[in-house]
């Protein structure tokens, strides 16, 4: 199965949305499961460019869609060891829980994580990232 996944900060300064297809081997029943499957996607894609880790010179048209989506990088993990995936999952879930992001199918915002879905091939699902405001203590 298929799906279009779009992820959205509302805090971002530029308006765009990030999009990508994810293969997923059977459908998800839940939103749990939803979750599970995108960080796993997600997780393995790090991976294997961390494993990976060459450099190679950008493409005017890469450097230009980066550049419109707000970072350009060369997609090299500068960091010691590979996600791990069960820590990843265990935190997207709980971010999920504190009400950190929501999730759309189509236009129907997701539930709780045991709540049931109906998704199917080439359905649009969205992530929209919650930025939370800060500021600083006054006296």
């Amino acid at each position: 199965m298929n799906i279009r996944v779009n992820v959205k900060s509302l805090g971002s300064k530029r308006g765009s949305i990030c999009g990508a297809s994810f293969a997923m081997a059977q459908p998800p029943q839940t939103v749990e499961e939803l979750i599970r499957e995108a960080v796993l996607s997600c997780v393995a894609a790090y991976n294997e460019r961390f494993r990976k880790a060459v450099a190679k010179p950008l493409s005017p048209q890469e450097m230009e869609g980066m550049g419109r989506v707000g970072k350009i990088a060369f997609g090299i993990n500068y960091g010691s060891k590979p996600a791990d995936e069960q820590q990843a999952v265990a935190c997207a879930l709980q971010a999920y829980e504190d009400g950190l992001f929501r999730i759309f199918i189509g236009e129907r915002e997701c539930g709780g994580q045991a709540d049931a879905i109906d998704l199917k091939e080439n359905d649009s699902v969205t992530f929209i990232r919650l930025t939370m405001l800060t500021g600083g203590l006054w006296p």
